[in-house]
């Protein structure tokens, strides 16, 4: 068992080191175009299924609820929360839209959704994102495997390119906090992390 421990501790780390020499610059871009619409009073929406539902929630308290001194909160709602809007919309229309229809409802043409989804493939995900930029919200995805249909939705796309959930799961949770912490020393704050 201690082999297979640090095999996968070890595939998880060279996974994340590849994933971020590949896209340090396209994350540099990403945060740049956030810090900008957070400054004229845009909004953070995200939203995912399963663990990726947690990992927009993990977002959202991260943005509204800084654990670092001197780091400003900023708006950010993860729309997988509300039990009672999902099942509605769900039952009522169909769960593909439990996304979508929340972004009509809240979302700004300065707002930006982020949107989750292990495989990229997820309908609801993607056919919000697709509304979201139709809509001119700044439109960025956290995807793994191939990226699938998640890389022509949005702005900034980034893909793990791994087939293990676990795997691409680690590099998406380092992934929202590398952005977190850009995004803030992008705004002004100093890069004490």
């Amino acid at each position: 068992m201690k082999e297979s421990i640090q095999r996968k501790a070890r595939e998880s780390a060279q996974l994340m080191v590849g994933f971020f020499a590949e896209n340090a610059g396209a994350l540099e871009q990403c945060v740049a175009e956030m810090a900008q619409r957070f400054e004229r009073g845009g909004r953070l929406f995200a939203m995912g299924n399963g663990g990726s539902a947690c990992d927009a929630q993990h977002v959202a308290v991260e943005f509204q609820h800084p654990i670092i001194e001197k780091r400003r909160p900023l708006p950010a709602m993860a729309l997988a929360t509300d039990t009672a809007a999902l099942t509605a919309i769900g039952n009522d229309k169909d769960f593909s839209f439990v996304f979508v229809d929340q972004l009509d409802l809240l979302a700004r043409p300065e707002d930006i959704a982020l949107g989750i989804s292990t495989s990229g493939a997820s309908a609801n995900v993607n056919r919000a994102l697709r509304r979201a930029r139709e809509k001119g919200l700044l439109t960025v995805g956290f995807a793994g495997r191939d990226g699938g249909r998640m890389v022509e939705l949005c702005d900034y796309c980034f893909v793990v390119k791994s087939w293990s959930i676990h795997r691409i799961q680690e590099t998406h949770t380092a992934l929202l906090h590398l952005m977190w912490d850009l995004l803030q020393v992008a705004m002004g704050a100093d890069d004490v992390i």
